[in-house]
């Protein structure tokens, strides 16, 4: 077994869900690691595909019991993590664990997972593509939006010398592409 691991971190609506769903059918090595979070579904998710929906306090109590890889709290009660359950499960089958995670968490599981990790970073051309891309969905309010938003300006500061890869995604086609190379690469190791 390798235990590699793939980060991919963008700031909300720089494309990164669509890129790491294309490289999951492309891989069959690859599988996605199911994040946990004590925000409430948006849209059609579902408990155990999308995320692991747990109360604030379910959150607490696990942080307590040492159930994370890592977590934090992305807002104030809104908890995000990675559960060591998730990583042994995807280990176990022999597979390398692809993660679609936040800045802050990306940075803390390349911290945690160091030359086992290949961390990459999707930027969106500007700030307000990104909000033009989050409106485009449909699943939020305005004041989600605009919260991620501003923390999607930070997040582009904060990654900056923090990833192995940044991948500007302007054009989707390109930048599908140049995950493919820098992820085969990674794998071919």
């Amino acid at each position: 077994m390798n235990n590699k691991v793939i980060i991919f971190s963008a700031p909300s609506g720089a494309g990164k869900s669509t890129i790491v769903n294309h490289l999951l059918g492309l891989y069959p090595e690859l599988e996605f690691s199911i994040s946990a979070t004590s925000r409430a579904p948006r849209g059609q998710e579902q408990h155990g595909v999308e995320y692991y929906f747990f109360t604030a306090d379910d959150f607490r109590r696990m942080i307590a019991e040492e159930k994370f890889v890592e977590y934090e709290e992305v807002y104030a009660g809104s908890f995000y993590g990675t559960l060591k359950s998730e990583v042994e499960r995807i280990w176990a089958k022999g597979n390398t664990i692809i993660f679609d995670i936040d800045v802050q968490g990306g940075v803390n599981l390349k911290r945690i997972f160091g030359e086992q990790a290949l961390s990459i970073f999707i930027q969106a051309p500007s700030v307000d593509i990104l909000r033009e891309r989050l409106i485009g969905r449909g699943t939020d309010t305005q004041e989600a939006i605009d919260r991620r938003v501003a923390k999607a300006a930070s997040e582009m500061e904060f990654a900056a010398g923090k990833f192995d890869y940044v991948l500007i995604n302007d054009d989707l086609q390109t930048a599908k592409s140049e995950a493919e190379k820098v992820v085969g690469d990674f794998l071919s190791k």
